[in-house]
């Protein structure tokens, strides 16, 4: 079977880009775990989380997403046994992260807070109007991405609140070359 020269390259990138979503782990954090799935998501990772569903659903969920289960409770490991899944040990959300990025093998992020903190949203900029009206205008001079959740409707900005989320990522993962 003859190849079309023009149809390759087009053919090449869509493999290269299944191969990337492959790589790029997605999450489903069980109800004991909101906090770090607000964590994962800071780092720009697929996190769902939903503490409504019951255990038996979310086994199912990860499977049909390929997504990894992320739970404390053993009993749902041992009894349910999830395809993909990780026991998490720790109480502390950042040791929680600690756990899964060492465990999974999450690459450090090239930029921070790119996913709704509560929706799970990928984020966008927003329009100027929504700028002008949404944001405290003691912040609309800070240097940094303003961002909103097209799904939410929440808007994000670099204020106070994701400088401290920053340092304290940065005393979690030293290694890493996070902007502070």
């Amino acid at each position: 079977m003859a190849t079309n020269e023009s149809t390759l390259p087009r053919t090449l990138i869509f493999f290269a880009c299944l191969a990337a979503l492959a790589s790029t782990p997605r999450f489903l954090a069980d109800a004991m775990l909101g906090r770090l799935a607000r964590w994962l998501r800071v780092l720009g990772m697929d996190t769902a989380y939903d503490p409504d569903v019951p255990d038996p659903m979310l086994v199912r969920w990860a499977q049909a997403e390929q997504r990894i289960l992320l739970t404390r409770d053993r009993n749902l490991v041992a009894e349910l046994r999830p395809q993909r899944s990780l026991l998490v040990e720790a109480d502390a959300p950042l040791i929680q992260l600690r756990q899964v990025v060492a465990q999974v093998g999450v690459a450090p992020p090239v930029e921070l807070f790119t996913r709704c903190l509560v929706c799970n949203a990928e984020l966008a900029p927003p329009d100027t109007e929504d700028i002008d009206t949404r944001i405290p205008p003691a912040s609309r001079q800070l240097p940094g991405p303003v961002r909103y959740c097209l799904s939410c409707n929440r808007v994000y900005w670099p204020g106070s609140h994701t400088r401290r989320m920053r340092a304290a990522l940065a005393r979690t993962f030293p290694d890493w070359p996070l902007q502070r």
